[in-house]
């Protein structure tokens, strides 16, 4: 399955076609304002925006003492 990392329209046509035979695992776009919203409602349910997993990857400094 494919991840694609993009906020580019250009991407409608491949999205589309992915999702439609089930080979889509998620879309990742870096932010909800400058996303496309055509590829907004093509990639549906399976669309991510990387700002909403910033506490999930941010580097946490550990105490060590």
């Amino acid at each position: 399955k494919a991840i694609i990392v993009t906020s580019d329209g250009d991407f409608y046509s491949l999205v589309k076609y992915l999702y439609k035979n089930n080979k889509l695992e998620r879309v990742m776009s870096p932010y909800i304002k400058t996303c496309s919203i055509l590829l907004k409602k093509t990639a549906k349910e399976k669309i991510i925006f990387m700002k909403n997993l910033r506490r999930k990857l941010e580097y946490k400094k550990k105490n060590t003492a």
